[in-house]
């Protein structure tokens, strides 16, 4: 959101393709990630959290997916070996569920191959 030119060209056309459609979709873990690295000093925003929070229910396109139960469950099922992160495993277990691309530049979830991703 703040960054932009942080993202890959692929990352870029994808976020813009799907934008028009309202169908980008951020878990309320990311959220949580954002404010716990945002709080510990590993991620500067460019205003308080809430206040960045509250600009991101502004920004239309961006629906905040909570977290359903069967995600968590779905976590800890998932197939073949995959890093023990839990927050990436509630996040791909969400975007697998839904059947969506993730756009990521971490690669433990870029080289997991039952998720697809845009990077």
């Amino acid at each position: 959101m703040h960054s932009p030119d942080k993202l890959s060209s692929k990352a870029k056309i994808a976020i813009e393709e799907f934008e028009p459609q309202k169908s980008l979709r951020v878990s309320a873990i990311s959220v949580w990630e954002i404010a716990l690295k945002a709080r510990i000093g590993k991620l500067t925003l460019p205003m308080e959290i809430n206040a960045w929070y509250e600009k991101t229910q502004t920004y239309l396109a961006v629906t905040i997916e909570s977290i359903n139960p069967i995600d968590l469950i779905n976590s800890i099922q998932l197939p073949d070996d995959f890093h023990k992160d839990p927050a990436d495993r509630i996040i791909v277990a969400m975007a697998r569920r839904y059947g969506c691309f993730l756009v990521t530049s971490d690669q433990k979830i870029i080289d997991y191959t039952q998720v697809q991703t845009i990077w």
